[in-house]
């Protein structure tokens, strides 16, 4: 059997606001949207994996502050575990730095408005119903 990987993936938050990024590679997922993030290396936390890879997509300190329950399946052996993070004060502004071509920040209601990556869909989804409770 072969081992999983994790992909974690970033639901980074801003005056509640959700971070796109959009892909410009590989050439298949090129012009769709995604949450920013990428795998776990061997030995690596993914809360540890999430705020390296937020700083070398995007160039920003960020951290994580919770978990969206679920885990999403990627083409095998890979799996998609989402946390939600913010930027720590005094970050720069996110810009497309690896695999992007495009940042977008969506309110709430403009969420729906990008073409996401069909393997984000769920997580987004999960992202929002966890966003929501917890305002409540």
């Amino acid at each position: 059997m072969t081992e999983r990987i994790v992909v974690v993936g970033a639901a980074l938050l801003d005056a509640g606001r959700l971070l796109a990024a959009r892909r410009s590679a590989p050439p298949e997922l090129a012009g769709r949207w995604e949450l920013p993030g990428g795998k776990v290396e061997p030995g690596e936390r993914p809360e540890a994996a999430l705020v390296r890879e937020l700083r070398e997509e995007l160039g920003v300190d960020a951290e994580t502050v919770g978990r969206v329950p679920g885990e999403w399946p990627l083409r095998p052996p890979y799996v998609l575990q989402v946390w939600t993070a913010r930027l720590r004060p005094g970050s720069a502004a996110p810009r497309p730095l690896e695999d992007h071509d495009a940042l977008r920040w969506l309110a709430p209601d403009e969420v729906w408005d990008v073409e996401w990556l069909d393997q984000d869909v769920p997580a987004v989804r999960e992202t929002l119903a966890a966003l929501a409770a917890d305002t409540r």
